[in-house]
């Protein structure tokens, strides 16, 4: 096991005029069992529950009356980076994730700034600053700007437990924040980042563990990416799983005779989820670096690069692994959200990557139950009942040569996160339409060098899209077959949001959000906000009335920039506005 760092209080530093010091005095530390079953009004996971439903029980907003929804409050958020905020509440307070490491704790009824966590000026618990010195991290002080990768500053989301707020940040640390004050704890440096390594996705608790995985792993270097536990009240280091297999280690012959420190990818784009009765936290990983084959020089599975993986949350030990497109060589990651749920007597796991491939997975074997591709991409084929893949005639890349792929290399289905409703047995799917001419070049093969590839690409719109990009699509769960299919210009940039109510939220590129009826696909609402819909929309109750948080933001990569732009010109957004606005039915 490596050695935590934790480090040591130093300077203090108090900018009274910078930042908010208020004292919540009536908040009810989370335990493992209200994250398991969270009082209804609650949105404790990043998910909503450790299952990633992404579906609240609240009932008050319904199909007969959404078209009513008012604005009640909204907040402008830091315009410093990218956002992509799934927020939470507990105790009538929302937490955000902002761009850098900030941390937001709000009122949720009014909208009123509580606390304000802010690295470098907030204090920390005991009134003094904590301070990351060169001498801390050696070359990391330069790490804004070494090995700047895609999303590096982004964080989707929190984790909260017993009394503090847990994040993960783009210098490879890990901070536990007071919940009542703001002040930060503890801060656990895990990687060096000036290699490169950093965090997009924030933590987990799973049985008393703070689970999280790092990306920064597309570069070559003396290392790679894992998953870590730690201790949620010290930071301390409980053990370290590493998502790339070392030579002579089980999977090392995967990747040839490749050497380690030429053995890329396996990044964790997304947080994961946790079922307490198997006491398995499930993870993903991304592909293996560089995309094609022909570039990174391996002709294996490159384990365990794009896979599903079960860890037991107190040891970190490996229950099973799936690994769903066995030697990657697109850039068809299935890097996203794990969603538990019981299918027929079956505990099932449900997947979906970049080619729209819908995976049920056994939740306790990692056994394939059943793979439904939607039809939408044109580079393999997939056995439904047991999962193994082949390419199609002419579509594994080679250097310098063209191919024409749909997906492009944005994917059609990426992080934002789909959602499941009990009311409909029904998955509600953002989808990016959108094809490639692909020609991927040379990279050297040399410490410092690999990343993607790099790819020389033209977009252009799928041929079954009538020129939209955008759709959410709803899967019947228990038959794999299409409930409904919404479509438009603008890309869904959102991740989709189910309720009891019988509705389904989700919003675009354009700005605007959209409430749906889940049964039928009809658009009962419409609003626009500030800047693109973006990031996590959520739901709560305070004091009997129901909202729903609505975030936008820039950020995205290729999804966010370069498909709109190339694929839809007449389309435009403001370049900042980062916020999160607040809705709900009119008072009586």
């Amino acid at each position: 096991m490596r050695k935590t760092t934790v480090f040591a209080i130093a300077v203090y530093s108090f900018l009274a005029n910078a930042s908010v010091y208020s004292q919540v005095f009536d908040y009810e530390p989370i335990t493992d069992a209200m994250l398991q079953n969270p009082p209804m009004e609650e949105w404790l996971s990043w998910r909503g529950t450790p299952n990633s439903w992404g579906y609240s029980s609240l009932n008050q907003i319904n199909t007969e009356n959404v078209g009513d929804l008012q604005l009640v409050w909204s907040m402008a958020l830091d315009d410093t980076g990218a956002i992509q905020a799934a927020p939470l509440v507990h105790n009538g307070i929302m937490f955000i994730p902002g761009p850098r490491g900030v941390v937001w704790a709000i009122d949720g009824a009014s909208g009123d700034l509580i606390w304000e966590y802010r690295p470098g000026v907030t204090p920390s618990i005991d009134g003094s600053d904590i301070e990351i010195t060169a001498e801390d991290l050696g070359d990391a002080a330069m790490a804004p700007t070494a090995f700047a990768g895609v999303g590096r500053g982004v964080l989707k989301n929190l984790a909260l437990y017993d009394d503090m707020v847990f994040t993960a940040t783009e210098n490879a640390s890990i901070r536990g924040i007071d919940a009542r004050t703001g002040r930060l704890v503890w801060e656990t440096q895990t990687a060096d980042p000036a290699l490169g390594y950093f965090y997009t996705a924030g933590p987990i608790i799973a049985n008393g563990v703070l689970v999280t995985g790092i990306t920064g792993c597309e570069r070559y270097k003396e290392g790679n990416c894992y998953y870590t536990g730690h201790n949620p009240q010290t930071g301390e280091e409980l053990w370290r799983f590493e998502t790339v297999a070392a030579p002579g280690t089980p999977g090392g012959d995967s990747w040839g005779e490749l050497p380690l420190r030429f053995r890329a990818g396996g990044d964790s784009w997304q947080s994961g989820s946790y079922d307490p009765n198997l006491n398995l936290v499930y993870m993903g990983t991304s592909q293996a670096k560089p995309w094609a084959r022909a570039v990174r020089g391996t002709d294996g599975d490159a384990l365990y690069t794009n896979s599903t993986i079960a860890l037991n949350p107190n040891t970190g030990e490996m229950n099973w692994y799936y690994q769903h497109l066995p030697g990657e060589t697109h850039d068809m990651d299935e890097n996203f959200e794990s969603v538990l749920i019981d299918v027929d007597g079956r505990e099932s796991i449900f997947k979906m990557g970049k080619l729209a491939i819908l995976w049920q997975l056994d939740r306790q074997s990692g056994e394939i139950i059943k793979a439904t591709d939607v039809g939408y991409q044109t580079i393999l084929n997939v056995n439904p009942t047991n999962g193994n893949i082949t390419y199609r005639d002419g579509m594994i890349p080679r250097i310098g040569q063209q191919i024409d792929m749909c997906p492009s290399t944005s994917g059609f289905k990426s992080w934002r996160s789909m959602a499941y409703s009990p009311q409909t047995e029904a998955m509600y799917i953002p989808i990016t339409l959108n094809c490639e001419l692909a020609t991927f070049g040379p990279t050297e093969q040399v410490l410092g060098g690999g990343g993607p590839g790099p790819v020389r690409r033209i977009n252009y719109p799928h041929h079954d899209a009538d020129e939209n990009l955008g759709e959410l699509l709803v899967l019947d769960i228990p038959n794999g077959e299409v409930k409904w299919r919404y479509r438009q210009r603008a890309p869904i940039n959102t991740a989709a949001l189910t309720t009891a109510g019988g509705l389904v939220f989700a919003g675009d590129w354009n700005r605007f959000y959209y409430a749906f009826d889940a049964e039928t696909g009809e658009k009962l609402w419409q609003t626009r906000v500030t800047t693109s819909a973006h990031g996590f929309p959520m739901t709560y109750m305070i004091d009997g009335v129901q909202y729903v948080a609505m975030p936008a933001g820039l950020g995205g990569a290729s999804w966010s920039s370069m498909l709109p732009r190339d694929l839809a010109p007449e389309l435009s957004r403001p370049r900042n506005g980062n916020s999160i606005s607040v809705f709900a039915l009119p008072t009586q």
